[in-house]
């Protein structure tokens, strides 16, 4: 883990519409809202509204990770299973490694909701020192599905050389199997 510098967080929106300006953009202010409650230690971020197309999704993703130095990037949008949904296959394609426990855990928790959570593909993958989570489009899945998985992600962030990541207790207990 890297004390010295400040964490990035990369905010991706994947929506086609949003991108178009047909509608407003709700799941990036929706992560933004939930990261802001959640982390106490200082970032910054970089944020993108982009169409459902797996080239553009796969360049994006670099650019964070690799240019604009994140070493977290949360995407919204794009997990299902209709055609265009594409987001799971441009972050696979783009990670080192997938971390399918992040996908089990944001499923297991939306199960507890709805049945047809069993269709979303979100997944999560590591490239070089940057995590890349995906999670769903709607804002009420968005805060369930980041509260599954946000106990792990400063665990995880430390692993791979990422700046540290503080949580505030009272939202969020990050577990840190690996104490530094």
């Amino acid at each position: 883990m890297s004390y010295d510098k400040k964490l990035i967080i990369g905010i991706l929106t994947v929506s086609d519409r949003a991108s178009s300006k047909e509608y407003e953009d709700k799941g990036g202010p929706a992560v933004r809202a939930e990261l802001k409650s959640a982390i106490t230690s200082p970032w910054d971020e970089v944020y993108a509204v982009i169409p459902d197309e797996r080239p553009i999704i796969e360049k994006t993703l670099i650019d964070m990770a690799d240019e604009k130095g994140c070493s977290l990037i949360i995407t919204t949008g794009g997990t299902g299973v209709a055609p265009r949904d594409v987001t799971p296959d441009a972050t696979e394609a783009v990670c080192d490694r997938i971390l399918p426990g992040f996908g089990e855990a944001m499923r297991a928790e939306s199960l507890k909701k709805v049945p047809t959570a069993i269709l979303s593909r979100q997944t999560a993958g590591v490239r070089k020192s940057c995590l890349i989570i995906n999670l769903p489009g709607k804002p009420s899945a968005i805060a369930e599905c980041l509260g599954a998985v946000f106990p792990a992600i400063a665990d995880c962030l430390d692993l791979i050389g990422a700046p540290e990541l503080i949580t505030d207790p009272s939202k969020v207990k990050s577990h840190r199997a690996h104490k530094h």
